[in-house]
């Protein structure tokens, strides 16, 4: 029994041990991020390195865009959705291609746009012009798809 207790506790402290290494590794990978957050999501800690990632959009400067009655795509998507996984090298290069300033908004980290922005599922590009929505996309599509609705906006 006591052999018991004491290998119980040695297993209790390695998952504890392990616990808090993940965490700490978390956070310094989350140091300095593009959210402006301490904590992040591990799925979007993993998208951080990645150069389809970079062109983030936060909610209170996508507020004043649209207060500011400005022209502005923004590409909503999940950091955990499959399908924005397989859009994103779709739509990162291809509207920097085409010359399409395409905002990043991370639903998963920031969940009020949701419901703000009317999006249903991900991926979801909405197009704004003068701060008002005038065109949207939803849904993974191949390349043609996207090239094509990103010409109707230009």
């Amino acid at each position: 029994m006591k052999k018991l207790l004491i290998f119980g506790g040695i297993i209790i402290a390695l998952f504890s041990a392990l616990a808090w290494i993940t965490s700490y590794t978390q956070k310094q990978k989350a140091e300095g991020n593009p959210f402006g957050k301490e904590e992040l999501h591990p799925a979007t800690i993993d998208l951080l390195d990645d150069p389809n990632y970079q062109n983030v959009i936060l909610p209170n400067e996508l507020k004043e865009a649209l207060n500011n009655k400005e022209t502005i795509t923004v590409y909503f998507y999940s950091s955990t959705c499959e399908f924005c996984k397989k859009t994103t090298p779709i739509v990162a290069p291809l509207s920097k291609e085409m010359g399409i300033d395409l905002k990043q908004f991370n639903l998963l980290e920031f969940e009020e746009g949701w419901d703000e922005y009317h999006i249903e599922a991900t991926p979801t590009i909405v197009h704004f012009k003068n701060g008002k929505e005038v065109a949207r996309i939803e849904g993974y599509y191949e390349e043609d798809v996207f090239r094509k609705w990103f010409e109707q906006i230009k």
